[in-house]
């Protein structure tokens, strides 16, 4: 197992790996910064106009160690995701409502992915509660052995254990323009409203990172 740089900013090396697997995937990752128009609440779904407002917040919280971060133009609920629980158990994005939710995709050969793993298990372990929660799917195909392996290797304990061996929620988030790569991050409020998402790896962990789910969860 190679040896682990210390979290910091996303060097240029990972970007260019992220940028690389983007390819792999399909499309190339392009971090833009978009802004909020003045009449994103009509252009929001009518189930999340509420959520402008948080949308606008995560643009303007996104800096530092979260900057390629983006507030979502028009927020929205998005199409039924399936993934399994720790127990196996079959879940969705319904299942966290009432939670504001870090959806993080991540798989062992994604090398951005294993090195941001041990920041997102630090921002659960410290912000997590009945109001947030960091839900980390791996999509590796095959067996629960290679991910388990990993994250027991590293320590990452104080996340769920949640998994698409199909990849379907991957290529639902690409279909949807959300994903081009790996890692792949979304922030949904607690009625399970799209309001940021990024392609790439970031210090979940940061104070930065910290003070956006204490600042989204509280509105």
């Amino acid at each position: 197992m190679p040896n682990k740089r210390p979290m910091g900013l996303p060097s240029v090396r990972l970007i260019l790996i992220a940028a690389v697997l983007g390819v792999v995937a399909g499309a190339v990752a392009v971090y833009v910064k978009p802004t909020l128009s003045g009449n994103g609440a009509e252009l929001a779904d009518v189930r999340c106009t509420g959520a402008v407002a948080q949308a606008k917040s995560v643009s303007e919280l996104a800096s530092g160690d979260i900057a390629a971060l983006t507030g979502t133009e028009k927020p929205r609920i998005l199409q039924p995701l399936a993934f399994k629980g720790p127990q196996g158990e079959a879940l969705s994005l319904s299942s966290f409502e009432g939670k504001t939710v870090l959806l993080n995709l991540w798989a062992t050969w994604c090398v951005p992915c294993r090195e941001e793993m041990p920041a997102l298990n630090a921002l659960q372990a410290q912000m997590g509660s009945d109001r947030f929660e960091v839900v980390a799917i791996n999509i590796d195909t095959g067996s629960d052995e290679k991910p388990k392996a990993f994250l027991d290797e590293t320590g990452v304990h104080d996340l769920a254990y949640y998994r698409d061996s199909s990849m379907g929620v991957f290529n639902a988030l690409k279909k949807e323009g959300l994903a081009f790569g790996l890692p792949v991050t979304l922030v949904l409020n607690r009625q399970g409203c799209l309001i940021g998402s990024m392609n790439g790896p970031a210090k979940w962990d940061s104070p930065q990172a910290k003070t956006l789910v204490d600042k989204v969860s509280s509105l």
